[in-house]
């Protein structure tokens, strides 16, 4: 007896291994999990309140999702990313963003397709490519971690689907510009292939850098897919909630996966979902502020690594993606450092980034308190083991 081929193929997602570290180590600080230190809006709780009272929320509902939830999605699509949701698009809401990305990737490939990956790519994604029988093509970006738009032309096969771009980027906390996110939808159109946008880091920009949407560039209707999350933005990781854009030709196929599936969303979290979004965008945006302080403070100390440790531009997510000069393998300083100093992070190999030793440091649920203390133990630990 046996598991299947393809999953003895597909790597071990990270984040419960290094997970696993950190409760044999009792008292190391995570800067490894991407989330949020805060919960959900009130609005979300207060909206419990009318799941409660509604005359049958236990039975199964549109597999697409409430009306509710899609009337506070269009408006906010229309309102933050210019995307407005008429004849030849649809909405559907998921299970968070992963369950989007699959619903994507099987509606539009078949067995050894291929899709394209900008490295560093999110590993959820390379897995899921590789569970569904088709083959990650991954492409470098710069050394600032931007879309090198020519290496992904040269890239596309006679079996590319698509193109996937995260922007904000995790793990790298690059945002790429409009114009490169432009010429890879043109490139997609002139292709036939589609564009697969992940945007579930939207809120999460600094030093005035904005937000850029794919599925707001006019004519894209037909072969661009956004990917969107409440997870980050609304504190709400554990709920399950995510929704996707795309082409009304898309529908019958996605309406097919996620019926067997899921059925539908939890009722319960799309409750929720609706409640939180009355509160918008100004909710995330309002606790920015804590986490940018904690990006200070993460730079500041971060500072003293430059003779060994690059720490390319990163003005989204809550991610920095450290290159360090090392001959060391990036595991092995992952295990040291919880190990000997107390602290972990992720190495930079499970997405993609095999030149090199990398490490991902995520600050998004840190507070101002434990920052750099952190911090302060990265430093510590990195400078012993590397230097």
């Amino acid at each position: 007896m046996r598991q299947s081929f393809r999953l003895e193929a597909v790597q071990s997602p990270i984040i419960p291994v290094v997970g696993q570290m950190i409760r044999d180590h009792p008292g190391t600080i995570s800067l490894g999990q991407g989330v949020v230190s805060y919960g959900p809006p009130r609005e979300a709780v207060d909206a419990l309140a009318e799941f409660w009272s509604a005359p049958e929320p236990h039975k199964y509902k549109p597999v697409e999702g409430i009306n509710r939830l899609h009337d506070a999605i269009v408006q906010k699509l229309a309102a933050d990313n210019g995307v407005n949701v008429g004849p030849g698009r649809r909405v559907v809401v998921t299970a968070g963003g992963n369950m989007g990305f699959v619903n994507a990737l099987l509606a539009i490939a078949d067995l050894g397709d291929e899709l394209i990956l900008p490295r560093p790519y999110y590993f959820n994604h390379e897995m899921a490519i590789a569970m569904a029988g088709c083959r990650a093509v991954s492409v470098p970006t710069d050394e600032g971690y931007q879309l090198q738009p020519d290496a992904i032309a040269a890239a596309i096969a006679p079996r590319t689907r698509a193109v996937v771009t995260i922007s904000p980027n995790n793990p790298s906390g690059a945002v790429y510009g409009q114009d490169s996110l432009r010429r890879i939808n043109r490139l997609c159109a002139q292709r036939g292939i589609y564009h697969i946008s992940d945007e579930a880091y939207e809120y999460f920009t600094y030093n005035g850098v904005g937000h850029f949407s794919p599925c707001a560039i006019d004519g894209g209707e037909a072969f661009t897919i956004g990917l969107y999350s409440l997870s980050k933005s609304y504190g709400f990781a554990s709920w399950r909630i995510g929704y996707m854009v795309i082409p009304e030709h898309l529908l019958e196929a996605i309406r097919k996966i996620q019926d067997t599936i899921l059925i539908c969303p939890p009722l319960i979290s799309q409750y929720a979902a609706a409640g939180a979004m009355r509160a918008g965008g100004g909710y995330c945006r309002a606790k920015l502020r804590d986490i940018e302080e904690v990006r200070r403070i993460v730079l500041g100390e971060l500072a003293a690594t430059r003779s060994f440790c690059d720490v390319p531009r990163a003005d989204g997510a809550f991610y920095f993606l450290l290159r360090v000069h090392t001959g060391r393998r990036d595991m092995e300083l992952v295990e040291e450092l919880v190990r000997r100093f107390g602290v972990a992070v992720i190495p930079g190999g499970t997405f993609g980034m095999a030149d090199g030793c990398y490490l991902r440091v995520a600050y998004g649920a840190l507070e101002r308190e434990t920052a750099a203390q952190g911090i302060g133990r990265l430093v510590r630990g990195l400078k012993e083991l590397v230097r």
